[in-house]
């Protein structure tokens, strides 16, 4: 607990340099856990100093010496697996279900990474030109700095984090003020139990006002990893664009989970519940609307609302619960504006609304129409907003007019033909007969429009985390026109 109040720079302990500090909240009680002092931007450009010593001798060790620390890295987790599932639910108000599935996506991610080193493949093409070779390597990109975020804090921190390491970068990480343990501090943790090389992980927990430009700017990372609010990352890319950086952006979502007429309704009540609620709602890929067709509509409204009356909410350490605290008391008053708006403008709140705290009942609208506040704006809270729509075509219509592009979901006893509209909705990612809220180590995750660059996991985390460099081989003497 001790260390949870410190940085972690170059394998030590240390007090923040900054003359402010970081107060770390339960949402649900809405007691201090502990205060950190703040880092500053001196912290900072030591730890990136520290990544950047710490980055070639981690690159030049062998595949098996990377493996290994990786394999000690999955036991320590495996260890301290209880810990951690702990501070996700009083840190981030997460329930234990939604703890226990984020702690096991992200061991599969470090499972995932720990195969990169034997995956770092190179080519040979030919020349043009006579006894000449092209050789192609495949080459970490330096140090790469990670941003994480409140929501699935130790996940998708740990999706940008192990992937580096594996394809040979050093990292400074930079975790949500909300967070400072799950998406930070319990990070240096792990890896120092782990034995991993100091100066290779660094964590600085600060506020973005006095180093979050400056994480960005620093001229030692080469790649920012950001996941969080749109609004946040078009500030990074921006500053990115400005220094030549890289980035890899997983920002905002407006998920639609489209409902055919011949959908199979309680099976897809039940999936969208699941999609909509679990973690409050407070995912990028959660659903924000759900589109159902004209002929199956009230029954599918009946269904779904009848699920969600069943849902406990309350105290996320219990473990039947499945809706806990919103994040802040911002985000509930933020969700509460365009709640009412909405009911303003003629949508009809049908079950819940009530809000204690951060704490809000699942609450369910319908006769919404797709240009409301709550089907225009990321909700990110536990509100289910559904909209009637005339035919396939105009659910079509209503899924892409969005400025997002991340998730989706589409039911329908028609598997083709699910596939065939799939390919229609502006998305990056979207399933056939599930919900939106999918991620697997091994799957391209990333988004279109406002919703993100780049993609994480697999191969196309390996191509993000690394260059390429030509080499080419001359064997015997070339000869020059000029000579």
């Amino acid at each position: 607990m001790d260390h949870f109040t410190k940085q972690y720079i170059n394998g030590n302990w240390k007090l923040g340099s900054s003359e402010k500090n970081i107060e770390n909240i339960n949402p649900y009680t809405g007691q201090k856990i502990v205060t950190i002092q703040s880092a500053n931007k001196k912290d900072l450009d030591e730890a990136f100093q520290a990544a950047k010593v710490a980055q070639p001798k981690w690159a030049d060790m062998t595949v098996a010496e990377k493996q290994g620390h990786f394999q000690k890295l999955v036991d320590v987790m495996m260890e301290e697996k209880d810990g951690i599932i702990d501070w996700l639910i009083k840190e981030s108000g997460s329930t234990h279900l939604k703890a226990t599935i984020e702690f096991d996506s992200a061991l599969g991610v470090v499972k995932e990474s720990m195969s990169f080193p034997t995956r770092m493949a190179g080519s040979i093409l030919p020349s043009i030109f006579p006894n000449k070779e092209n050789r192609v390597y495949r080459i970490p990109k330096g140090v790469i700095g990670v941003i994480g975020p409140w929501n699935f804090p130790f996940h998708l921190t740990m999706r940008s984090v192990a992937p580096a390491l594996a394809t040979g970068n050093s990292v400074v990480i930079k975790p949500a003020s909300d967070t400072p343990v799950t998406s930070g501090l319990i990070f240096g943790m792990l890896f120092e139990k782990a034995g991993f090389p100091k100066g290779l992980v660094n964590v600085v927990v600060g506020k973005g006002s006095e180093i979050g430009d400056e994480f960005v700017i620093h001229p030692i990372p080469k790649l920012i990893s950001f996941t969080g609010s749109t609004e946040v990352g078009r500030r990074i890319g921006e500053n990115a664009g400005k220094n030549l950086k890289d980035v890899a952006l997983e920002l905002g979502g407006n998920n639609v989970m489209i409902v055919l007429k011949d959908a199979n309704i309680e099976r897809a009540a039940k999936a969208a519940v699941f999609g909509k609620f679990l973690h409050q709602g407070q995912i990028c890929m959660a659903l924000n609307r759900i589109i159902v067709d004209q002929e199956i509509h009230d029954d599918f409204v009946n269904e779904f609302t009848k699920l969600v009356s069943q849902l406990k909410y309350g105290n996320p350490s219990d473990q039947s619960t499945f809706v806990g605290p919103v994040i802040n008391k911002e985000q509930i008053e933020r969700i509460q504006k365009d709640l009412n708006e909405s009911i303003q403008q003629g949508a009809e709140l049908i079950y819940g609304g009530k809000v204690e705290g951060c704490l809000m009942q699942p609450t369910v609208l319908k006769n919404v129409t797709n240009d409301m506040p709550i089907a225009q704006n990321e909700i990110f809270g536990p509100v289910a907003a559904i909209i009637k729509a005339e035919n396939e075509k105009e659910a079509v219509e209503f899924a892409n007019d969005s400025q997002y592009g991340l998730s989706g979901s589409i039911f329908t006893e028609d598997r083709h033909h699910g596939v065939e509209l799939a390919m229609k909705i502006e998305t990056g990612m979207i399933h056939v007969n599930d919900q939106s809220v999918n991620d697997e180590a091994h799957v391209p995750f990333g988004g279109e429009k406002d919703s993100g660059i780049g993609r994480f996991n697999g191969e196309w985390a390996m191509e993000k985390f690394t260059t390429v460099k030509w080499i080419g081989v001359q064997s015997g003497y070339r000869e020059y026109p000029i000579f």
